[in-house]
């Protein structure tokens, strides 16, 4: 771990010494580095200062005045924790921008409280004709199974010498149950996931109607 990083230092410090010479390449002014070193010392040079490498280090035109700042040279787990800071950061802009491109849809579908009400009504009268339908279904067949019971009532001491017809009829009536069932306890779930989406719009909606110009409500 060592080698490698020495190995690092010395591919910063060529990459940085690099850069110092295409600046005195012909038809460019070559600067002077001037940086503090870990112990407090001042140090100058023209060429980037090797003592300085994890610092700053400013590159001084001949005035004496600050070219550029030239930051400190990474090495490899640096770089790679830099450049996760970077994306972590970029991600958190893009949930910010995102958010705010959320809100600004729910302000303009749902621009006051009653709008909200009444969507969330009709989102719940829609499931709500499904379970009544699925109710008056369930009526329909108990009735049904009424007169299926009494057919049956022939053939109570020995049900297996029932027509086949008969045991069909009795045994779809009941699986016309259970599936109407199943519909009203989907449609109760449907109900639930309705009413917490919508409260939970309406915690968002409240706050964001607070911070409008006449605080509509």
């Amino acid at each position: 771990m060592a080698r490698q990083g020495q190995v690092a230092l010395a591919v910063s410090l060529l990459a940085f010494a690099g850069s110092a010479q295409a600046q005195g390449r012909p038809g460019t002014s070559s600067g002077i580095y001037a940086c503090v070193d870990a112990n407090g010392k001042r140090l100058s040079s023209d060429r980037p200062i090797a003592t300085c490498i994890d610092r700053e280090q400013r590159e001084l035109n001949s005035s004496g005045t600050t070219r550029r700042v030239v930051g400190p040279s990474l090495s490899v787990n640096e770089r790679e924790a830099r450049e996760q800071r970077d994306r972590e950061a970029g991600l958190a802009r893009h949930r910010a921008q995102e958010a705010v491109r959320h809100d600004r849809a729910l302000l303009s579908r749902y621009p006051d409280k009653s709008t909200h009400d009444a969507s969330r009504n009709e989102a719940l009268t829609l499931t709500q004709s499904v379970i009544d339908a699925a109710n008056r279904r369930i009526t329909e067949l108990a009735h049904e199974r009424t007169t299926l019971d009494e057919e049956m009532e022939f053939y109570r001491k020995d049900p297996s010498r029932a027509p086949s017809q008969l045991r069909r009829r009795m045994e779809g009536n009941s699986q016309s149950v259970v599936q109407q069932q199943q519909a009203i306890a989907g449609q109760n779930a449907e109900r639930t996931r309705i009413n917490a989406r919508f409260d939970e719009e309406l915690a968002r909606l409240q706050q964001l109607w607070q911070a409008q110009p006449g605080n509509r409500q």
